[in-house]
């Protein structure tokens, strides 16, 4: 301190202050490089059992076997994923409360007249998990066996094809929107409450179409029960490689169920990368990769860069196909 004493008043507090300042920022890094030290949360916008708390637990899982700490699934549904967004939005940007995004996530920032966060704005991006593909599937007695041939039946008989959903704004729902949106054809939307009674009424032919999410509907596909007519994504699904993309057909089509990681906005960068190289490492192990595949899910890996741009690119698109189809829910 003697080196010092010749300094104004002034100039040992701004001495002192930029010392205090070094020590504080070489403290960051190792108190990152200690995380986690107790358990960690992932917050679920749904109940248990569902893709999305099954992807979480998945990768779970993984965490808390590589970093020593328990990663624990924790349920908050309702409001259509809001509720346990909002959670995660609100919690303190430590790294110990993370969110399981899912296409809700960029639906609802339109969809919702009123939301008490902003999605982009308020969950920093980690890292996608998968991406699943939706599949436009018909009931047989549907007199289509391509897209094309869909298209044109469906114009030549408007509105009197009822395209089902599992609710309204669903990833399932949006789907079909988009579809309608993008070929100009005019179909009536019937809603369920949920999957199940859904794909009964499909079955047995009450509505002749819908964009089901394909774990859910591949049973039935490879029965003979529903005819897929196409998968969502850009590339054609490895379960169904037979089947072409709506894509092919309808240019720029393309409709995805993702799952991925998100963390209240403000996590340090350190912590985040971190999550960012696990949650990659363990979409390279056999054992997650084939507990994936039973979702009919692809590995979508990437930079929490990539993720965020995803992220806001899906929420632009979805914004245009609620807008189009006049949806709001209050």
């Amino acid at each position: 301190m003697k080196r010092f004493a010749g300094f104004p008043a002034g100039a040992k507090l701004l001495a002192s202050a930029l010392a205090l300042g070094a020590s504080v920022f070489a403290a960051a890094p190792a108190g990152a490089a200690d995380y986690p030290t107790h358990p960690v949360r992932i917050i679920v916008g749904y109940p248990a059992g569902g893709s999305t708390d099954i992807v979480a637990r998945i990768i779970g899982n993984w965490l808390s076997n590589r970093l020593g700490q328990q990663f624990i699934v924790e349920n908050r549904p309702g409001a259509g994923n809001n509720i346990g967004t909002e959670a995660v939005a609100r919690a303190a940007p430590d790294g110990y409360t993370l969110l399981l995004i899912n296409p809700a996530n960029t639906i609802n920032a339109t969809l919702y007249k009123k939301l008490n966060f902003n999605f982009l704005r308020d969950i920093d991006p980690v890292g996608n998990v998968i991406q699943v593909p939706n599949v436009m599937e018909v009931n047989p007695s549907v007199p289509a066996n391509t897209v094309k041939e869909f298209i044109a039946y469906v114009k030549a008989n408007p509105d009197k094809v009822n395209i089902a959903s599992s609710g309204n704004g669903t990833s399932i729902h949006l789907s079909g929107e988009l579809f309608k949106m993008m070929t100009d054809t005019k179909m009536t939307h019937v809603p369920y409450k949920g999957s199940a009674p859904m794909l009964t009424d499909l079955l047995g032919g009450q509505v002749q179409v819908t964009f089901d999410n394909l774990p859910s509907s591949i049973a039935h596909i490879r029965a003979g029960k529903l005819r897929a007519l196409a998968v969502t994504t850009k590339v054609r699904s490895p379960e169904l490689p037979d089947v072409p993309t709506v894509g092919e057909t309808v240019t720029g089509y393309e409709a995805v169920a993702f799952f991925g990681f998100g963390a209240p906005h403000g996590t340090p960068r350190p912590i985040i990368d971190l999550l960012n190289k696990e949650i990659i490492l363990g979409l390279q192990d056999a054992g997650v990769q084939a507990k994936l595949r039973d979702l009919g899910g692809i590995p979508d890996p990437g930079s929490p860069e990539a993720y965020g741009k995803f992220l806001a690119e899906e929420t632009a698109k979805w914004e245009k196909v609620v807008h189009a189809a006049n949806l709001s829910i209050e």
